[in-house]
């Protein structure tokens, strides 16, 4: 009996030792795949709030970039704001007006007396005939005409603070003499044909001229021309029966603005050429005024 009980639990104990041989591999192999399960799910966790920390300062760097452009918007729109309220709060400025029309006239003298032409064969004849061949004026003469004034600037290119420099393009009307004989003129004598043919002496000129004034925001405004272009027409022609030439004309001057846009003065000039036109001297001084208005 007791043999057999020993080896009863012989038997038992061999089970129970096969039996836990038998089942200790999977309850460590269940152990370790717990673990790395919870491993893992820490892992996740820890990924997910990083990522919802991540999302977090995302969402606060907007915030703070929002806050940013709206102060830059409202700094523009306040610096606007005070911009339109200095401009509605300056006082008006009266539109500045530089330039000017200006109509002018006065005296001129030359200085030669002023010839007519020879006008070939006719001229000859009139000699030959003892009559004189050309026609003569003195030197004395009146003029007309206008002038615009084109301002540039009030610095003299940034030279001279209160200098203004501009562009005064005129035209005028010189007279000298009425109907005097021309050289198509013969005087009456015995057994000619009497042709009486008279013209008005006059010339015209045509300039453009730099134009320096001082005084800028003065009332009184003294001025040079320093030298300027002219271009002369004269009538009649001359003995080549040529009627332009070129030259050269400078002058000083003074306006004053009588009224409110309004100016006068009074300029002296004088023209020159370097040569004369085939026998005609243009050269001359004119002493004038004018009135302008300035635009």
């Amino acid at each position: 009996m007791i043999k057999k009980t020993k080896i009863a639990l012989s038997v038992a104990t061999a089970s129970l030792t096969l039996a836990g041989a038998l089942v200790s591999p999977q309850a460590a192999a269940l152990t370790q795949a717990e673990a790395n399960a919870k491993k893992t799910a820490a892992l996740e966790s820890q990924v997910d709030q990083m990522a919802t920390m991540m999302k977090a300062m995302q969402a606060e760097l907007s915030r703070v970039k929002t806050i940013a452009a709206n102060a830059a918007d409202n700094s523009k729109v306040q610096e606007l704001d005070q911009w339109m309220a200095s401009v509605k709060n300056a006082p008006v400025q009266p539109l500045v007006k530089d330039h000017a029309f200006i109509v002018r006239g006065g005296w001129m003298r030359f200085n030669d007396n002023r010839d007519g032409t020879s006008a070939g064969g006719l001229g000859t004849l009139n000699s030959a005939l003892g009559q004189g061949e050309n026609f003569g004026s003195d030197r004395d003469a009146y003029y007309y005409g206008g002038a615009i004034d084109f301002n540039m600037n009030n610095d003299l290119f940034g030279m001279m603070d209160g200098v203004s420099f501009g562009i005064e393009l005129g035209i005028e009307y010189a007279h000298l003499a009425d109907k005097e004989n021309n050289a198509n003129s013969l005087n009456a004598v015995a057994g000619a044909t009497v042709v009486n043919q008279t013209a008005d002496v006059n010339q015209l000129r045509v300039s453009a001229s730099p134009k320096i004034r001082f005084m800028h925001g003065s009332k009184l405004r003294p001025w040079i021309i320093p030298a300027g272009l002219d271009i002369n027409i004269i009538s009649p022609p001359s003995n080549a029966i040529t009627v332009l030439n070129t030259g050269m004309q400078f002058g000083a001057g003074v306006d004053y603005e009588l009224l409110s846009n309004v100016i006068v003065g009074v300029d002296g000039r004088y023209h020159h050429t370097f040569d004369n036109i085939d026998g005609v001297d243009t050269d001359a001084f004119t002493l004038g005024g004018n009135i302008g208005f300035k635009f």
